[in-house]
């Protein structure tokens, strides 16, 4: 069962959301440099492209009306950076996510939990019917991570975005209804 806390000042925008292996955070000071470091990295910057400059990152640490950064801590090491964007117009009334993690931190399941946790924060704390996710067609890790979580593909946005290269490439879009997300694991009672 995730805990869910949030800072007074940001009316519940930037939360604390724990898990068994993760808990996603707002940022701290230092947090944009490491983050910036794990963008840099060739696994991740494959899919991300180069990592915009650290007060940029560190602006968006901090947030806006609309748009959250939270920081991937997996035992007390940032690993990564996972961010949030609301529809807040009444009648599209939904949410976006984006993750990224550093190379010694994919392939453990990390992943899966951050997305699950943000998007049970998002249709339960902030009142969310649907959320969508983008990645790459071609980022099969990925895919099947938030596939894990419940997202469903809706269809291949053609030359979504510019890659690293130079060349556009495909977009996949997944997304996920309130009433499609799994309920929560439940722990083992040892007997």
């Amino acid at each position: 069962m995730p805990v869910t806390t949030a800072d007074d000042d940001q009316a519940g925008s930037h939360p604390i959301l724990v898990g068994r292996k993760v808990t996603l955070r707002p940022g701290r000071r230092g947090d944009a440099k490491k983050l910036r470091a794990i963008l840099a990295e060739p696994s991740v910057s494959r899919w991300w492209a180069e990592p915009d400059p650290v007060e940029v990152i560190e602006e968006e640490l901090r947030g806006d009306d609309s748009a959250v950064l939270l920081v991937v801590e997996i035992d007390g090491k940032v690993a990564g950076g996972i961010q949030y964007h609301e529809e807040n117009d009444p009648m599209y009334r939904q949410a976006g996510i984006d993750i990224y993690l550093g190379g010694r931190f994919q392939g453990r399941g990390a992943g899966t939990e951050a997305v699950r946790l943000l998007a049970r924060f998002l249709f339960e704390q902030r009142g969310h019917h649907r959320i969508t996710i983008d990645p790459a067609a071609a980022n099969e890790p990925a895919i099947r991570c938030y596939t894990k979580v419940g997202f469903r593909p809706v269809g291949v946005m053609r030359q979504y975005e510019r890659g690293p290269d130079g060349t556009f490439h495909d977009g996949l879009l997944m997304d996920l209804l309130r009433d499609e997300l799994p309920p929560s694991p439940r722990k083992r009672r040892r007997g």
